[in-house]
């Protein structure tokens, strides 16, 4: 498994981000939330995203007195978290891919297997903060709003990262370059800029820099506004969060899988230098 390990320590200091200790262990915390929410479960959606979006509130909550003020109006507090995080999210290569789905033959077919399990991560995201704010007694709303779009962001972030393995265009670089590159793609909603692919040394100047936080902050912004009628009780609550995740992480897949298909893959034979060894076989 490819993993985006380290997070970026070029420095970008802000005011909404004093501490970053704790901020480290949000940004670790929030890496094994994608793990978690992408995990099958017979647990039902709702109950079982309140649990992850009340995780990734308390680990939002630790993150710092200024850090979680700034969550309730998203913007740069929301953006350095995720950014930190970047790295530290689990990406899979497309050897792994493969071997964990044996019975996807064309890059398709694996991509829509990707689109699938995150979307379902999604939805149950949205439903959980849907049904925590139908509680009796609602938990403080902006701070689970703040880690729902957190998460749901990491998730979405991973799969952009996935479906350019599949489709035989990986970002290349370091590890914070790799991260800031798909980061820019999410935040695009598009594959990683092609002129890039082309120029690699292009990513050193890319690597989770001012613009990369920009449009990361847009994003994130929007993203935060419509998470807004998932707590609204009128709105049928868990439905309707889950809805808008499902709706707009397919809708997302969908612009990027579009890019992707119009490339040419960095290496022809990627597909097959991929493929799983026959049951039995042994490396030589």
């Amino acid at each position: 498994m490819r993993k985006f390990h380290k997070s970026d320590r070029s420095g970008h200091p802000t005011d909404s981000d004093p501490d970053p200790v704790a901020g480290e262990g949000l940004a670790v915390g929030l890496a094994e939330l994608v793990e978690e929410a992408e995990r099958p479960a017979a647990r039902p959606q709702h109950g079982r995203g309140r649990a992850l979006v009340t995780k990734g509130a308390h680990l939002l909550g630790r993150g710092g007195r200024a850090a979680a003020r700034g969550t309730a109006v998203g913007g740069r507090a929301l953006t350095e978290q995720l950014i930190r995080a970047a790295p530290r999210i689990p990406v899979r290569g497309l050897a792994t891919l493969r071997a964990q789905h044996p019975g996807a033959t064309t890059p398709e077919s694996l991509a829509d297997l990707l689109v699938t399990g995150a979307t379902r991560a999604c939805g149950a995201l949205g439903a959980g903060v849907g049904a925590a704010a139908m509680l009796p007694v609602p938990p403080a709303m902006p701070m689970e709003i703040a880690a729902e779009t957190l998460a749901v962001a990491a998730v979405e972030v991973k799969l952009v990262a996935e479906l350019h393995e599949v489709y035989g265009l990986p970002a290349p670089g370091t590890v914070p370059q790799r991260a800031g590159a798909y980061l820019a793609a999410w935040a695009d909603r598009r594959g990683i800029d092609a002129t890039l692919l082309v120029r690699p040394a292009g990513f050193a100047a890319l690597a989770l820099g001012a613009e990369v936080r920009r449009r990361v902050r847009h994003r994130l912004t929007r993203s935060w506004l419509r998470r807004v009628p998932s707590v609204t009780p009128l709105l049928l609550g868990a439905g309707i969060g889950a809805h808008i995740n499902r709706r707009d992480t397919l809708r997302l897949a969908e612009e990027v899988r579009a890019d992707l298909r119009t490339r040419p893959p960095a290496d022809p034979r990627y597909w097959e230098a991929a493929r799983p060894a026959p049951s039995g076989a042994y490396p030589q």
